[in-house]
């Protein structure tokens, strides 16, 4: 079997069905899970071919619900072909790509219709679309659900990009008021400015003087507003990429008194940390920012503890002249790290020595994504009627990050030369094996997924 091959079945020694690690059969039918037969001796037959994958791992492919493919318009960062090629072969199975920084952002009817178009045929996962939240923007917002957007986006500081402006109180309020009886969902980059203590002549290249720039307590205050809102209209509210952990007391305190919010946290703040970051390495920024040891460990206890509902990539990749490596200035660097084509693996490696098991990687990288997006009834599970997106992998094996194994755009990423446990042979979205040992399917498979719509086809 090539890549490219539709696939009628998968054997395995160990498919991840629910809690348990069985030898089974799935059988694939019209891109759906037909069947899971719990033996793969012999006598099981299915029509067509059956991929045997020996002792590898199979379970559900990954939904990273936060990815930044910036085409339209910036696409010498990332755009829709090496992304999602990216994607695949890290296990991925659906993206969802976020309204900026692609030129224009994703913020009115007629953008999001310039980003389907962007994206058609280009796709070789599923991919779905995130709206943004802007001044002035609140009577777009319904139109957009219709059309199919996942929810929305929005920044309490500057996004990073002019042309994705920041919203105030008072649009926050305008934008919940037209979301109110969507079922939508708001995202927020939580932080917020804060008064900073008198500058210091503290040097630009040394990462700590980026991390005492971007303190904890901007996160604090952004998470207080974010849940007082979501408090008061009950529309479905979610913290993009927490990294520090001083906010989860907040969080807690909204759950308990009812607020419909979510959390998650991404692969670099689980595996990278402030105190290994050397001088002038600006790959490593990302805003907020990276933090210490003691945080990161707090964040994986919430992990533990179902505070923070999931992982996901954040990928914020940029040519490599805007991180300022010859200057190795933080403050002037851009914030943003590649990672899409490694998540599972990043996360494995570290969740593996802590005690996590496998159905912990399938709640976090693609149950609750899923759930976030409202595509927990095709995607994210092992069951019959589910699109047929699987990963296969082997959760033993450890391989080098290479820039020649490296299928992101740009290939400057703070995990090169990282090694990692868990590597990726094969990706199957609905039922096509679009990644396979080392090579990709001829061309892209993948669909549009409009949101409470009938997907569409990315070639149409």
């Amino acid at each position: 079997m090539e890549a490219g091959s539709s696939v009628s079945a998968v054997r395995s020694q160990r498919v991840l069905f629910g809690e348990q690690i069985l030898p089974a059969l799935i059988t694939i039918k019209d891109g759906k899970i037909h069947n899971i037969l719990p033996d793969v001796g012999a006598t099981q037959h299915t029509a067509g071919e059956v991929l045997d994958v020996g002792n590898r791992v199979v379970m559900p492919g990954i939904v990273d619900c936060h990815v930044h493919v910036n085409e339209p318009g910036r696409t010498t960062w990332e755009g829709y072909w090496t992304a999602t090629r990216a994607a695949a072969a890290g296990g991925v199975t659906t993206i969802v790509d976020m309204p900026l920084n692609s030129i224009p952002p994703t913020t009115s009817l007629q953008n999001f219709k310039d980003k389907l178009h962007a994206a058609a045929g280009q796709c070789f996962v599923d991919t779905a679309f995130w709206g943004g939240v802007v001044p002035g923007n609140s009577v777009e917002l319904r139109p957009m659900v219709q059309a199919g957007v996942a929810g929305f986006k929005c920044f309490l500081i500057h996004s990073g990009v002019d042309e994705f402006p920041h919203v105030g109180e008072s649009e926050l309020h305008a934008a919940l008021k037209q979301l109110q009886g969507t079922g939508s969902v708001l995202l927020f980059h939580a932080e917020k400015e804060v008064q900073q203590p008198l500058a210091e002549d503290r040097d630009p290249c040394e990462y700590s003087t980026f991390l005492r720039s971007r303190p904890d307590n901007m996160e604090m205050e952004a998470v207080r507003t974010v849940t007082e809102l979501c408090l008061q209209y009950q529309v479905r509210c979610h913290i993009v990429h927490l990294s520090s952990a001083q906010s989860l007391k907040l969080i807690r305190a909204a759950r308990q008194a009812g607020a419909p919010l979510t959390v998650e946290t991404t692969h670099h703040y689980l595996t990278l940390s402030a105190e290994g970051i050397p001088s002038g390495a600006t790959q490593f920024k990302c805003c907020p920012p990276i933090r210490g040891i003691a945080n990161q460990e707090q964040l994986w206890c919430a992990l533990r503890a179902g505070d923070i509902d999931m992982v996901v990539s954040d990928h914020s990749p940029c040519t490599p002249d805007l991180k300022q490596l010859e200057s190795g200035d933080f403050s002037q660097a851009w914030g943003g790290i590649s990672s899409l084509q490694f998540g599972l693996s990043l996360f494995w490696t570290s969740a593996s020595q802590r005690g996590f098991l496998l159905p912990d990687v399938v709640r976090l990288l693609c149950k609750e994504p899923a759930r976030l997006c409202c595509l927990d009834n095709q995607k994210g599970r092992l069951l019959p009627g589910y699109d047929a997106d699987l990963v296969i992998w082997d959760p033993e094996k450890e391989f080098m990050v290479k820039e020649q194994n490296i299928h992101h755009k740009n290939k400057l990423t703070p995990y090169l030369g990282l090694t990692l446990q868990g590597e990726v042979n094969a990706t199957i979205v609905r039922g096509k094996l679009v990644y396979f040992q080392g090579s990709f399917c001829p061309g892209p498979v993948g669909q549009q997924l409009l949101i409470n719509q009938t997907p569409v086809h990315a070639a149409l």
